[in-house]
């Protein structure tokens, strides 16, 4: 397994490049579920009336995460302002996010998104 843990390596290191632009950014390990959404537009993040509409993209790790955004790898594209669902495994984190920066690689994308609604205790700093 020394190349996928050389290619996990890489994928931190690109997300933190990315993460220098977010100074409260806290490096974390969080296996999400990441689908694309199809909002109504009202931008209230409420996802009971449209949650069937979601298309999932893929499956990834939160790099780095502050009270309002989280940053994460993809290999599909996303793009400025494109509306995500960002869930993670546990069932503990449910948002709609937005993407707020992205930084383009051979075949990946560092990308950040920032919470539409607040999620409280999402993320806890000791």
């Amino acid at each position: 397994m020394p190349n996928q843990a050389t290619a996990r390596a890489l994928e931190s290191d690109i997300v933190s490049r990315l993460a220098r632009f977010f100074p409260e950014a806290t490096p974390v390990r969080i296996p999400i579920k990441l689908s694309r959404t199809k909002s109504n537009g009202n931008g209230n993040g409420d996802l009971t009336n449209h949650e069937n509409e979601n298309v999932f993209l893929q499956n990834t790790v939160i790099e780095f995460g502050t009270p309002r955004e989280v940053l994460f790898m993809v290999d599909r594209p996303l793009e400025f302002a494109d509306r995500v669902l960002v869930e993670s495994n546990d069932g503990s984190l449910h948002a709609e996010a937005s993407v707020v920066a992205v930084q383009y690689h051979p075949e990946r994308t560092a990308v950040a998104v920032r919470f539409l609604k607040h999620v409280p205790n999402w993320i806890v700093k000791s």
